[in-house]
């Protein structure tokens, strides 16, 4: 569903816009009657399809809705959330409102990312109001219009996965620039950017279970990294990033029926073997498997996206 309405005509030249309000960051902090405390943190991201053409035409603001409005909002709704509630249910929550409240506006994206606050333990119980701060972000997109049709994503940022065996990249095409030796044996490390879209379309069609969007998210984060890894004891081989992350976004569309589509970014984070010599010492470093050069600059990027043959990309 594109979030675009058509494109209009200004002068005899097409003409689209939108305007929105950009890293709005908001906590929330829930507390119950047991003396139990949640909290989230997001950076919102709003951008509104509107009819405000003649603000870029004809020096009149009078359809614009503020951007420290759209700012504003977020604090107000965020306050109105009596109950706790997943980040793609409070994009929802911003973008039914900005496409209901306005007659202008014909259609709302909130982009939000979530910093990942993990309660802590302290002496093996769970602190009633302690949390420390974990690596991955979750994101969501949310495409609103005013006519009801919706378009729902959720994603992770900065998923550091390593596994030290188990993998090696052979057999791949050559030229008389080609110096990368072959190996059935290296680290495999990278750091994941998924994204996978919804099957839903409407208000109605989404489960009205609590925490929904959040328990799929922690079961394709979970079934992501358990592709990757492979069993606990023996693993998983993997011939190169491109086969794993294939297997990875295969094994999240057959375990998600409402999944209708994933993305997955994964570069390839090197740990170059560390062998040092001189004339005089020919193996003051010798590798044998066991010291690396954690590289990062430069790296290999692979990047896919796997749908469903019915999906709309």
């Amino acid at each position: 569903m594109a979030a675009e309405d058509a494109v209009v005509v200004v002068n005899g030249l097409n003409f689209d816009q939108k305007h929105g309000k950009e890293r709005v960051r908001v906590a929330r902090v829930w507390r119950t009657k047991d003396g139990r405390h949640f909290i989230v943190e997001w950076s919102v991201g709003i951008s509104l399809m509107s009819d405000c053409v003649a603000a870029y035409v004809s020096d009149d603001n009078s359809e614009i809705v503020a951007t420290d409005t759209m700012k504003n909002t977020v604090y107000a709704k965020a306050k109105e959330c009596s109950d706790q509630i997943s980040v793609e249910d409070f994009a929802i929550l911003l973008a039914k409102h900005f496409t209901s409240y306005y007659k202008q506006v014909t259609a709302a994206i909130v982009k939000i990312a979530e910093k990942s606050w993990e309660r802590v333990s302290v002496n093996g119980q769970p602190h009633n109001h302690g949390f420390k701060l974990g690596p991955e972000k979750h994101t969501t997109e949310v495409i609103f219009k005013k006519s009801g049709a919706l378009q729902v994503s959720s994603g992770i940022e900065e998923l550091s996965l390593l596994k030290t065996t188990q993998s090696g990249f052979e057999q791949f095409f050559r030229d008389k620039y080609t110096a990368l030796p072959e190996t059935r044996e290296r680290i495999l490390a990278t750091k994941v950017s998924a994204s996978w879209r919804y099957s839903f379309e409407s208000m109605s069609s989404i489960p009205k279970q609590q925490c929904y969007f959040t328990e799929t998210y922690l079961d394709v984060k979970k079934v992501l990294a358990d592709t990757f890894f492979g069993p606990p004891k023996e693993g998983v081989y993997s011939p190169s990033v491109q086969y794993t992350l294939y297997e990875m976004a295969n094994n999240v569309l057959s375990r998600f029926h409402v999944i209708s589509s994933v993305r997955l970014k994964m570069p390839n984070l090197h740990f170059l073997p560390v062998n040092i010599s001189t004339k005089d010492n020919r193996s003051i470093v010798k590798f044998e498997d066991d010291v690396y050069l954690p590289t990062d600059e430069p790296h290999g990027s692979i990047e896919a996206c796997l749908s469903r043959l019915s999906s709309k990309l």
